[in-house]
């Protein structure tokens, strides 16, 4: 995993209170390895720090919407039994007593996995998914649930039940999609790690909007749901993965390093593979299918200045069959979302904007009408790999933007055709990822003179990413660190 090194975030003025010292693991801005550390070594209790993390949601929540349920009593029952541990002599885990939230179509006991859908407001799951398991078993208490657009279906955050997030640097911008709750929890100190996943873009993106560091992880590194008798979508079997958020490199590995490892219950899951002796070598970006924005691409200059510094070789390239990878995810997509989230089988519609959003991507995606269409689609996904693993053979690491555009308004994917073109367009490369398989870690590149945060994403070969963490963590080191958000 590599040196422990500190979250790379300015101070935050709102650590203190009227001039009180306010110890380090109780600030908005601590990491979960900071947490961590200093509940194992008796130097502030896991109550402690999930209340301070229960009073920034009450401070904050109300008006970000970002996390759906609060286990204010339950947490802090969890928190007690880690407190005990520590004061029985007994190691509590390697992340005791760390907030985290959880996505809300992430299975969890302590609430319904509504997939932010009315219809399955009452689905509270009899076991907690193998992820959520592993990381309570390592100390973590889960504090709240993360805010979704009705089955993670959009790039943005809102549904008919629980209503919008907001993005805490501007309300006037969107959160990203779709797991935009746990970006927004994290960038303002509500939790230390979220859990959610990523079909399209649906960590990075939101990662990007709030300024944390996000990870989708290799195809199989990490369980997903467990498989039942009930038939999944094959582009959610092949191209969608859960993944951790945070506020470091360092507690993104961390997570990674819990969460990770074959599930009896997922057959897609394995023991993922140890790759070492890459090529310090990384490929820019920067023709991704549409113009990136002047930010953005400042936001990669510094980037790649950064891992240039601390020795990389940084060369520019091209994204192998860049377009073809992105319309083959979005039409082999839309097309699984027509049969699977067909309202006459779910029994009731699907919300009103995850209606529309349905209706004009697949409008614009084209979804295919035979199975011969479909079969030669999935076909030639292996075309596509096997230029990328020939390329990253040499060039391992991709680094380029998770958008290309400045994130925009809120429902800015939704109003037709054009509306749905333009949001997929923006993000040819990072859909591409999933396409693909390929883990990618999406992290802030500083802030923009927009007042939001810039950021970029680095794409490795299968099952690299701790190549991925090393490069990180350069970045991390090298770009301007971020402020707080805004209180407001």
């Amino acid at each position: 995993m590599g040196p422990m090194t500190a979250p790379r975030f300015a101070p935050d003025p709102s650590a203190a209170d009227d001039g009180a010292a306010v110890p380090p693991a109780l600030a908005p801005r601590a990491g979960a390895a900071e947490i961590a550390a200093a509940v194992r070594r008796g130097d502030v209790t896991a109550v402690a720090v999930v209340d301070a993390h229960l009073d920034r949601i009450a401070q904050r929540n109300g008006d970000l919407g970002a996390l759906t349920v609060v286990f204010a009593e339950r947490a802090r029952e969890a928190a007690s039994l880690v407190d005990a541990a520590v004061a029985a002599g007994s190691d509590p885990g390697p992340l005791a007593g760390v907030p985290i939230s959880v996505k809300e179509n992430i299975d969890l006991t302590w609430s319904a996995t509504t997939n932010g859908w009315r219809g399955m407001a009452e689905a509270i799951p009899a076991r907690d998914a193998t992820i959520v398991r592993r990381l309570r078993e390592a100390g973590a208490v889960p504090v709240a649930r993360g805010n979704m657009p009705d089955f993670g279906m959009r790039w943005d955050t809102d549904n008919d039940v629980f209503g919008r997030t907001r993005n805490p640097w501007n309300p006037q911008r969107s959160a990203g999609g779709s797991s935009g709750g746990d970006a927004v929890s994290v960038a303002t100190g509500m939790s230390a790690i979220g859990l959610g996943n990523d079909f399209g873009g649906s960590l990075r993106l939101p990662a990007y909007a709030a300024g944390v560091t996000g990870l989708r992880p290799s195809r199989g590194r990490v369980p997903r749901a467990a498989v039942t008798g009930y038939p999944v979508a094959l582009t959610l079997q092949e191209f969608s993965v859960n993944g951790p958020m945070a506020r470091s490199v360092d507690d993104i590995a961390l997570a990674l390093s819990l969460m990770q490892g074959r599930d009896a219950d997922d057959p897609v899951s394995v023991d993922a593979p140890v790759v070492r002796d890459l090529p310090r070598r990384v490929g820019v970006v920067r023709e991704v299918g549409t113009a990136v924005a002047p930010q953005v691409a400042t936001g990669i200059e510094r980037a790649a200045a950064s891992l240039a510094s601390a020795g990389w070789d940084v060369v520019d390239v091209e994204a192998p069959r860049l377009e073809e990878a992105a319309v083959l995810w979005r039409r082999l997509s839309c097309t699984d979302m027509l049969v699977s989230l067909d309202p006459a089988a779910l029994g009731m519609p699907l919300g009103r904007s995850a209606t529309a959003f349905l209706r004009d991507s697949t409008a614009a995606a084209r979804p295919y009408d035979t199975a011969r269409e479909y079969a030669e689609a999935w076909a030639q996904r292996a075309v596509v790999a096997a230029d990328w693993r020939r390329l990253q053979a040499d060039v391992p690491l991709i680094l380029g933007p998770v958008s290309a555009s400045r994130m925009r308004e809120p429902d800015y994917d939704l109003g037709g055709q054009d509306a749905a073109d333009d949001a997929w367009r923006d993000l040819w490369l990072t859909v591409a990822a999933n396409f693909l398989g390929l883990p990618t870690l999406a992290l802030p590149a500083g802030l923009g003179d927009d007042g939001m945060p810039a950021g970029v994403q680095l794409i490795g070969p299968l099952f690299a990413e701790d190549a991925l963490f090393e490069a990180g963590r350069a970045i991390e080191a090298g770009v301007p660190p971020l402020p707080a958000p805004p209180a407001g």
